[in-house]
């Protein structure tokens, strides 16, 4: 309950009107005055990632609401996140979200927003039915997003957001957990602060002996969250990180030969603010990647030099820079890479995407793509991609903020946390597919037992028992394959002929 006289909704319809953040804002009819009644919406938005600006009393049952632009700049206006209290029990509601900036958008693919209360904590999404996106000419004919709502507990505080939120302090909590832990083999370091003194984190996992100054280190780099209302990267980010810090054997093998560098939250700033592209200053810092600022833009250039310092030393080889993000338009998980003018190296990036797709049944081919647009210049794939060494792979790894299509396409799954972090998992089994392809990590045979046929004494009939080599045999070397490898390996052969097919398959975007 607000505790001062509420002020009711403005009647400026212009999106002029929205500069900042909603707090504890109640909405009455026109006219009224005093204290707010039980059911007179209070909004608020004043709290970590939050983002609403405004909100407009149409009638006791619809309200317009406007997502607050990122900060310093005006074009970005899709992440929302705030919270509804004082309401009355079976309370029925529309909401109207009225100030888009995008047009396409998942919403007409049966995406719905989510909401939590303080009773039910789960994030849950509304019922795609009854979501409705359309273009309103009572707002000068852009896209709004309807949605109805009941309140069924008039004590309860209820959430509602564009996405699973994952803010700042989740990830300091979350790396603070990691570092009480005391892994020999997870180093957490600062690579810098953001404008607003916010820690921009760098983390290595790999075995110790990787990190003696005498030992050449293969660098698998990964960012996420440039962009910091794609929260689904972050989870993606932190389901990479758990899984190399755990005790599975792919886990193991990887950080024996292996240095990831992993820097989890690139804008701090713009994810506390709740901004979904930008950063404090309005900059769009995946753009920005050419000649970044030490004072605008001060976590890219950390980021950008300490890659440029890895590239130039001869002790380090950076074999993967891989950027994560989520996209607002399409669905599945893909990848974006760079068109090369060299046939091989041009080829040698299409294996790894080939690799995700068979470990991960979220993750589309058809949807992976690979250019040279003008507009993506300033971006960390393409900028990266045309001044590391020439056998390094630079990456996009792109997931749905909706869902991923199974069966052909014909069933859509929407993505939860989980299903957010089991893509991050799957990247790091796919990394450890492409070290076993190169042989940078030798795959382990598996001795295979041979059922063969004895005869008992004093028995006319076969009797089948489990053949013992001797313990310095190797029994599989008789065998005609030689060796059986794990089941995530692939043969040289199978990579290139993943090559060839995805050769065949874009030679279009080849030629341009």
């Amino acid at each position: 309950m607000a505790d001062k006289p509420a002020d009711s909704g403005s009647d400026d319809s212009s999106d002029d009107a929205v500069v900042g953040n909603l707090n504890k804002f109640a909405v009455v009819p026109p006219g009224y005055t005093g204290m707010p009644r039980k059911g007179h919406l209070i909004f608020d938005a004043c709290f970590e990632c939050g983002n609403l600006g405004r909100v407009d009393y149409i009638t006791e049952y619809e309200y317009d609401l406007f997502i607050r632009p990122d900060t310093c700049n005006p074009r970005f206006r899709v992440w929302f996140n705030f919270t509804v209290e004082n309401v009355k029990a079976d309370q029925r509601v529309i909401f109207n979200i009225v100030n888009f900036s995008k047009t396409k958008s998942l919403y007409r693919e049966g995406m719905s927003p989510l909401v939590k209360s303080s009773s039910r904590p789960k994030w849950q999404r509304i019922p795609s039915k009854n979501v409705y996106y359309y273009r309103c000419p009572d707002h000068r004919k852009n896209y709004v997003m309807s949605f109805p709502f009941a309140f069924d507990k008039e004590g309860d505080t209820y959430q509602f957001a564009y996405c699973y939120p994952y803010s700042y302090t989740r990830m300091q909590t979350y790396l603070a957990a990691i570092e009480k832990r005391k892994l020999n083999y997870f180093d957490r370091e600062l690579l810098c602060l953001s404008v607003q003194q916010r820690k921009l984190d760098l983390l290595t996992i790999s075995a110790p002996e990787n990190l003696e100054p005498d030992v050449k280190q293969r660098v698998v780099f990964v960012t996420a969250r440039v962009h910091p209302g794609e929260t689904p990267a972050s989870y993606v980010c932190q389901g990479l990180i758990d899984f190399l810090l755990s005790q599975h054997p792919i886990a193991k093998v990887l950080r024996d030969h292996v240095v990831f560098k992993i820097v989890p939250m690139l804008n701090p700033d713009g994810v506390y603010l709740g901004n979904y592209r930008c950063s404090l200053m309005g900059f769009d810092l995946n753009r920005h990647w050419h000649e970044p600022s030490p004072w605008a833009h001060p976590t890219l250039h950390a980021n950008k030099h300490l890659l440029m310092d890895m590239n130039a030393s001869s002790k380090m080889d950076v074999d993967f820079y891989i950027d994560i993000h989520a996209h607002s338009t399409l669905m599945n998980g893909f990848m974006y890479g760079n068109v090369y003018d060299d046939p091989v190296r041009y080829e040698k990036q299409a294996v790894f995407p080939r690799l995700m797709c068979a470990n991960a049944e979220d993750f589309s081919m058809m949807n992976t793509s690979f250019n040279r647009d003008a507009m993506k210049a300033g971006t960390g794939r393409r900028f990266l991609g045309g001044i590391l060494d020439e056998n390094s792979l630079c990456y996009t790894l792109e997931v749905s903020f909706f869902c991923y299509a199974t069966n052909g396409g014909s069933t859509l799954v929407p993505y939860d946390e989980e299903g957010y972090m089991r893509l991050g998992r799957n990247l790091a089994k796919t990394c450890m597919d492409y070290y076993k392809l190169t042989s940078l990590i030798q795959p382990k045979p598996t001795i295979l037992p041979l059922n063969h046929t004895q005869r008992r004494k004093g028995s006319s009939k076969g009797h089948r028992s489990e053949g013992r080599p001797h313990s310095e045999s190797r029994q599989y070397q008789s065998l005609r394959a030689d060796v059986v490898y794990d089941n995530h390996s692939l043969s040289a052969q199978s990579m290139n002929s993943m090559a060839v097919q995805f050769r065949l398959q874009h030679r279009d975007i080849h030629r341009r």
